[in-house]
């Protein structure tokens, strides 16, 4: 089954000069992205660093399998996406692109693989050296996103004519507002770590070498509250951020997606504090019905 929900209208398979998939390079055989998991939490990592991190096709398509295989998996709570060997992506693969031949856009997923989808569980960017072009957009996917104060955003694509098709155009506004987006999108210029916190486009900023490592303990401290509580919410933000048509709508949808979690996580969880958990604003919170401890110790 699916988990990913498609947050576009379906794409038309518009005819263009576009990848001629390769299949007589070195990395054909290669692992493009690597796969991990450290307890409730799924890392995901871009593995061409010598290209730092830049996406091609193949890569696209690893990204997407290794997103669903996340989602589906039960015992995980969050997902973190980061690159390896410094870098976490430079966008995409402009020497593929300069071979292009007459070929389709994949229908199924964007350019650079999962940006076109919703998953069911919270994403986490693991923000280190470039993430630019592609890669920006690919940090602008995740919920949550952990810098390190080295490290450098933006739209580097502006210098060579390579649009913003992986949703840049669409959540950048949404997470900064359109003034400083169009800053961004129309100048091409760098961001870094420093003025991103003051923008709100980044939630944490830390030491050069640790994103991984902080993203993945922020990623760990989801899984001890109620799971579909969370996921509701999530769901709730996302529909009135980018799908609601009014303040109604918006308010509608979410009452309707929160009000079954009543019977399945609420209850329980009113009855957990009665009896003494979470008092004083504690979040020291042990089994609590519906987390992934919980879950994974059943």
């Amino acid at each position: 089954m699916n988990h990913f929900v498609t947050i576009a209208r379906p794409f038309q398979r518009h005819s263009v000069l576009l990848i001629k998939r390769f299949t007589s390079t070195n990395e054909s055989n290669d692992v493009l992205v690597l796969k991990q998991k450290i307890g409730a939490v799924a890392t995901i990592g871009i593995n061409r660093p010598t290209k730092r991190n830049c996406v091609n096709y193949a890569t696209a398509d690893q990204l997407v399998q290794a997103f669903e295989e996340f989602d589906q998996d039960e015992s995980v709570c969050a997902i973190v996406l980061h690159g390896i060997g410094g870098n976490f992506c430079a966008g995409y693969d402009l020497q593929e692109l300069s071979t292009a031949n007459t070929s389709i856009l994949p229908d199924k997923r964007g350019p650079m693989g999962p940006s076109r989808m919703l998953t069911k569980k919270p994403l986490i960017a693991a923000v280190s050296g470039y993430a630019v072009a592609g890669g920006f957009e690919l940090a602008l996917l995740c919920d949550m996103r952990v810098m390190e104060d080295t490290a450098v955003m933006g739209v580097f694509c502006r210098r060579f004519g390579v649009p913003l098709i992986d949703g840049g155009t669409v959540r950048l506004p949404a997470l900064v507002g359109f003034s400083r987006a169009m800053d961004l999108i129309l100048t091409g210029r760098p961001i870094k770590a420093k003025e991103a916190l003051e923008w709100g486009l980044v939630n944490r900023v830390v030491s050069c070498g640790t994103a991984l490592g902080q993203a993945v303990n922020l990623a760990e401290s989801l899984k001890r509250f109620p799971q579909e509580c969370m996921q509701a919410d999530r769901r709730s933000a996302y529909y009135a951020t980018y799908s609601a048509t009014s303040l109604e709508d918006a308010l509608k949808y979410e009452f309707d997606n929160g009000v079954p979690i009543l019977e399945k996580e609420s209850v329980h969880g009113a009855r957990k504090f009665v009896e003494g958990a979470g008092h004083h604003g504690k979040f020291q919170l042990q089994e609590m019905p519906g987390s992934c401890d919980t879950k994974n110790s059943s």
